[in-house]
């Protein structure tokens, strides 16, 4: 199909499930700004405030307990509740839990104000994932996934940019106070553009057929989360996000503090590596989501185009291996975590897409919330080793020991969570309620 055919196929059946696609491509950009600033200002609240490496992974933690917590309620409330209503009340929660942060005095009050941050972002993805699967077919949902998901990424990008500007030219205070406010905008067009396609008047008859085109009879009945576990397809979800989240949470949380104790850099200098690191998963996840969408366009069966896709990019994690690795400069380290974090975003369009493409609709949120859950306490179980590992061989003097050691643990999740997901199911088989 050549471009204008395709362009002439799309004003045809019409283009506003890809409006719904941009506003929760904002969403999740507001998601991941307002969590990337901590840490950005680590090395201020470190020394404005004494929080150290293993208190740092503390905070860290007490956002992964609380945002593994919210996985589990939010997304059953977002089933129960409904996308557009849900998403909003997450929305708002998490603006108002991050500007929190700029009251707390000490770890414990960092801990506090994450820990809300946590629970409320929790809504993020369940209510994203159950929005593609309403608005998209199966054919195009990890391509939509891929483009809202690349919203992480660019929040991490902002988020370097403006953070040190923020808090040099005012205070670390503000710097919370700004990201979590303007985050809020978004609520007006969300009420303003957001229905479900059935209710929604700007859909025409032709994009509404496209849109239900290959999709399962919706199952009415809520589904209790005791017979979502006892699925095999849950498990290979829960595995698959349980091994591979945390590194996404490492590159978040520590890779700023890298650059500053293995590097040398200070908090003005974080701008451009960060960028370059972030630009990359973009392009990342945009790419992964679009991989298996277009071998399932040319003919490929469902679960071997996003197997296939999902190996692709665990293997190519496996480079940062040799991100510590002597004679690596700085730019080849830069270039290494880069490829491994926009491997990452490949991976995470697919691994969520699984989701819709083996559950009916109405179980989609509260499954990814169970995931989400796993990802999280394995978030705050790399957390509380992170912190603890580094402060180690901190006192030892050589702290890039800590960091080699978790590269090769970044390097090596994602094959192990390859086979295990596929061991566990199979075919990646819909479910049948």
């Amino acid at each position: 199909m050549t471009a204008k055919t395709f362009n002439e196929s799309q004003e045809k059946i019409g283009k506003y499930r890809w409006t719904i696609c941009t506003l929760v491509f904002f969403a999740t950009t507001v998601n991941y700004l307002d969590r990337q600033v901590i840490g950005i200002l680590k090395p201020v609240l470190e020394s404005d405030i004494g929080i150290g490496e293993a208190e740092y992974g503390y905070i860290v933690s007490a956002f992964q307990f609380a945002y593994a917590i919210g996985m589990l309620a939010v997304g059953r409330f977002i089933d129960r509740l409904g996308t557009k209503l849900g998403y909003a009340l997450a929305f708002i929660g998490w603006s108002l839990a991050a500007i929190a942060h700029a009251f707390a005095r000490g770890p414990l009050g960092f801990g506090v104000a994450r820990a809300a941050l946590g629970f409320t972002e929790a809504g993020n993805f369940p209510a994203a994932i159950k929005t593609v699967a309403e608005w998209f077919p199966k054919k195009e949902r990890a391509l939509a996934t891929g483009i809202f998901n690349s919203g992480t990424n660019v929040g991490a990008i902002i988020a370097p940019i403006v953070v040190p500007w923020i808090a040099i030219n005012w205070s670390w205070e503000m710097a919370f106070i700004a990201t979590g406010a303007v985050g809020l905008i978004w609520l007006i067009f969300w009420f303003i553009f957001y229905e479900v396609p059935n209710k929604q008047k700007r859909v025409g008859e032709a994009e509404l057929k496209y849109i239900h085109s290959d999709q399962e009879e919706e199952v009415k009945e809520q589904i209790p989360w005791l017979k979502l576990l006892k699925y095999r397809q849950t498990w290979a979800f829960f595995v698959g996000k349980f091994l591979t989240d945390p590194i996404w949470w490492f590159y978040l949380f520590w890779i700023p503090a890298w650059l500053a104790d293995v590097r040398g850099l200070n908090i003005s200098e974080f701008g451009l590596p960060l960028v370059v690191i972030y630009s990359a998963t973009t392009v990342g996840s945009i790419f992964g989501g679009w991989l298996s969408s277009t071998l399932i366009k040319r003919g490929w069966p469902v679960h071997r185009a996003r197997a296939i896709t999902m190996l692709i990019f665990a293997l190519l994690v496996v480079p940062i291996v040799f991100a510590q690795a002597e004679g690596i400069g700085f730019w080849g380290a830069i270039a290494l975590i880069s490829l491994a974090a926009s491997s990452h975003q490949a991976w995470s369009a697919n691994i969520f897409t699984t989701v819709s493409d083996m559950f009916p609709k109405r179980a989609v949120a509260s499954v990814t919330g169970i995931g989400g859950f796993a990802g999280s306490i394995g978030g705050m179980l790399i957390a509380i080793f992170t912190g603890n590992l580094l402060e180690f061989w901190e006192g030892k003097g050589n702290i890039e020991a800590g960091y080699s050691m978790l590269f090769i643990i970044a390097g090596s999740a994602y094959i192990v969570a390859w086979i295990l997901f596929n061991l566990i199911a199979p075919k990646m088989k819909q479910v049948d309620f």
